[in-house]
């Protein structure tokens, strides 16, 4: 996707809303601004079957990337709050009618907004629902799964399926990337009939394998926050798969600096830090995989405040999946058992996150977090 084709078809839609506000929607003004903002989206769509904009408090998230701030950005951004839209989704195949139509509704007053919601076939409106399941009610397909499982079932065979792409891997043979999806999509359609996606840490808390069982846990978690802020859709199991593999890059680090209890080195944690490019240069050399993964597996250690690892220009614009991975990251790491301490209590957890909102963990991000996990019992996590 072109980023300034998509942001010319953001001020010319915005353009468009505002002089059909003014001078209705039949005026000659608003019909060039609406056949410039159709030609854009169809010029993005070319290479996409859709593109999803979406609202995360007031910040506009382009398909997972936040968009760079400016005057007519916040604006639209306001547009769309204001009249109840958390998300629009723009599907290849849109007409110009249909851009007409997004106009005009956009136009509308505030106590018109009933009228706006309603979707067309290539434009989806919807609003962004946080629910401590973790679910969305805007749902869609995602391909099925060959075995009916229920969520008790369900983590340690898809950890089990995924330690067997792991050992395939660490033997040198190339990644499979079809298991590890297949994997995210029975999670995805599991949690989509159960509405419970954090129960299914529960049955991992046991098991042996830390690295196989963190990898799942993180993925559960960014299922969660994605679904609770109303991502759906390819999106949505390219953020499972990036999760699974965010820590893919330990693989190649000397196995006696993993297993180490004590404290690293300041040798051996420049070679810890080493990761997150071994794993990205790895899945970038691999057939099929998202590009997301490809990002996360670089970015997750970066920090909100790019104060992390590894070390990038001033001004880097992470992705939203890494920072969702970082938050699931984090949590998990202290939630679960490890040979040289305890679990951290959840509430210590809680108080860890808000100190670390706006510096190391996205503010938006991380207020969803809390709100997913508020009030579940400890012993479910």
């Amino acid at each position: 996707m072109s980023s300034a084709t998509i942001t010319e078809f953001i001020c010319h839609l915005l353009s468009a809303t505002a002089n059909a506000s003014l001078y209705g929607v039949s005026h000659p003004q608003v019909a060039r601004l609406s056949e410039q903002a159709f030609a854009n989206i169809e010029t993005v769509l070319q290479s996409r079957p859709e593109i999803t904009l979406m609202v995360v408090e007031n910040e506009l998230v382009i398909d997972g990337q936040p968009h760079t701030v400016s005057l007519f950005i916040n604006r639209f951004t306001q547009i769309l709050k204001s009249r109840g839209i958390g998300i629009l989704k723009l599907y290849k195949g849109i007409t110009k009618s249909e851009v007409d139509g997004l106009i005009g509704g956009l136009a509308k007053q505030l106590e018109d907004t009933a009228q706006l919601m309603t979707s067309s076939d290539h434009v989806r409106l919807g609003k962004v629902n946080v629910n401590r399941s973790g679910m969305s009610a805007e749902s869609a397909h995602n391909g099925s799964h060959s075995e009916k499982l229920s969520l008790p079932d369900m983590p340690r065979k898809e950890l089990s399926q995924f330690m067997e792409i792991y050992t395939t891997l660490k033997n040198k043979h190339k990644l499979q990337i079809n298991g590890v999806t297949e994997v995210v999509t029975g999670f995805i359609n599991v949690f989509r009939e159960e509405g419970k996606p954090l129960l299914a840490m529960a049955a991992l808390r046991d098991a042996d394998e830390y690295t196989f069982t963190h990898s799942t846990n993180v993925c559960i978690l960014n299922l969660a926050q994605s679904m609770a802020i109303g991502i759906n859709g390819q999106l949505l199991n390219d953020i499972g798969v990036a999760a699974m593999l965010h820590d893919i890059g330990k693989l190649f680090i000397p196995e006696e600096i993993l297993t180490k209890t004590g404290k690293l080195t300041d040798e051996e944690f420049i070679i810890m830090k080493q990761h997150p490019v071994k794993g990205a240069r790895h899945l970038l050399e691999t057939p099929a995989v998202p590009r997301l993964a490809v990002i996360t597996a670089y970015e997750h250690h970066m920090k909100f405040n790019l104060s992390g690892y590894p070390r990038v220009a001033a001004g880097w614009e992470q992705n939203l999946c890494s920072h969702m991975t970082m938050i699931s990251d984090f949590f998990d790491a202290l939630r679960t058992r490890r040979p040289y301490r305890e679990p951290v209590p959840l509430a210590e957890i809680t108080d860890m996150l808000h100190s670390m909102v706006g510096t190391d963990l996205h503010p938006a991000l991380t207020r969803n977090f809390l709100r997913i996990i508020a009030g579940l019992e400890e012993s479910a996590l």
